[in-house]
């Protein structure tokens, strides 16, 4: 049976993103679907619809392959949030069949198991040096010391983004990011169009340069696979976007979660060889870095007695599905030994994520160098972003 939200779900408060999961579990309780006023969505908090809709092909990232703002009963963006959605929905995460198939067979070949197995090396030597240097350092924040350069560098690399620039990055993702988050003012807005501006410029001189000089790098391959301009700019924005944001959530938030663990946290001191490549899926799991994933209602939807109409958005709630104690035994104890673990923070379906076997390196190297260097401990409660829908903390402060 569907219901309405209570006010315990508020994606804009400080006290709800800091700790989202008594209210999941609130929802979950509730029903299968419940309709939000504040968001204007249908919000499905358990995993098997969750694991289900992600690959109901009734649902849709956009719905502008098959209908107009108005024949969807939507009104159209503002003029001047142009660039933004062009450049967003011409990248592989809002691309629809059939050009999403198109793009992604293209794109999948800098992501194959050879390529992540061939950047291995580089991945754990890089991990490496950053924790010498954080250890060197007596400490400092993780998060801008480790967390951020590792998978920034890697994804950079791919793409042949020269590493004098890789500094422009991580601000305009952070800028462009802040439009996935529910209901954007304004003032997020031009951050975002800004940020997409220079962007699209830098992308499209770095492609010039390519077709003048190609080289062995990922915007070559794009160039030379006959992608359109827009095409090869959006997907190089996603990439780099996508390819970091979640990777640095993970690792800042699963140390913050080790350190309120200290017996899973010694527990995989003791013998990291033997957990850490499940340690790593669980704490994806237990403190999901994208609590959200919106989809469009494309044709009717019925779950569990309550029909979605054509024109619904609905809100994946990432976060409860991988609480959910109907797939979870005891799914609020982290258990870094857990082996069924079918959690879904890399997605499902057609956009199930690309870069999900090159996280899973990153994640593994970077967990792995700190907890082979000394312990360290917290040196301030950290404070989270404003942020829901992308969910991380603002600074992991340690100090030796």
């Amino acid at each position: 049976m569907d219901g309405e939200v209570g006010s315990g779900f508020d994606p804009w408060s400080a006290a709800f993103v800091a700790d989202p999961y008594p209210v999941y579990r609130e929802l979950r309780e509730r029903g299968r679907v419940l309709w939000c006023e504040a968001t204007g969505q249908w919000l499905v908090p358990h995993h098997a619809d969750v694991s289900a809709l992600l690959r109901d092909r009734r649902l849709g990232r956009t719905y502008l392959h098959r209908f107009t703002h108005e024949e969807f009963g939507r009104t159209a963006p503002p003029p001047e949030h142009e660039l933004f959605h062009v450049l967003n929905g011409n990248g592989l995460l809002d691309l629809e069949e059939p050009d999403h198939g198109r793009v992604r067979r293209l794109v999948s070949k800098a992501f194959t198991p050879r390529t992540v197995e061939r950047l291995a090396p580089a991945v754990h030597r890089m991990a490496g040096e950053l924790a010498d240097r954080l250890v060197a350092d007596g400490g400092g924040d993780l998060l801008t010391t480790v967390a951020e350069p590792l998978p920034v560098a890697v994804i950079a690399e791919l793409l042949g983004i020269p590493e004098s620039d890789r500094g422009l990055l991580r601000p305009w993702s952070a800028d462009i990011c802040g439009m996935f988050e529910l209901k954007p003012d304004e003032e997020t807005a031009a951050r975002a169009v800004r940020a997409c501006v220079e962007f699209d410029a830098y992308l499209r001189g770095l492609i010039a340069e390519r077709r003048r000089r190609p080289g062995d790098d990922l915007v070559s391959g794009l160039v030379e696979a006959r992608l359109s301009e827009q095409e090869v700019v959006s997907t190089c924005v996603l990439l780099l976007n996508a390819g970091h944001e979640a990777t640095v959530n993970t690792t800042v938030n699963g140390w913050w979660t080790l350190l309120r663990h200290p017996e899973q946290l010694a527990l995989l001191r003791s013998s990291p060889d033997a957990v850490l490549s499940t340690a790593v899926e669980e704490l994806m799991r237990f403190d999901t870095p994208l609590q959200m994933f919106e989809r469009w209602v494309l044709d009717d939807v019925e779950i569990g007695g309550t029909v979605l109409p054509r024109g619904s958005e609905v809100a994946l709630l990432f976060g409860s599905a991988n609480r959910d104690p109907a797939r979870f035994p005891r799914p609020d104890d982290l258990d870094l030994r857990r082996v069924d673990n079918p959690h879904i923070t890399f997605g499902a379906g057609i956009h199930y994520c690309l870069g999900a076997p090159l996280a899973r390196l990153e994640l593994v190297a970077s967990f792995g160098a700190l907890l082979s260097r000394p312990s360290f401990r917290l040196a301030a409660e950290p404070r989270w972003n404003d942020g829901y829908v992308i969910r991380g903390l603002r600074e992991l402060l340690i100090e030796y």
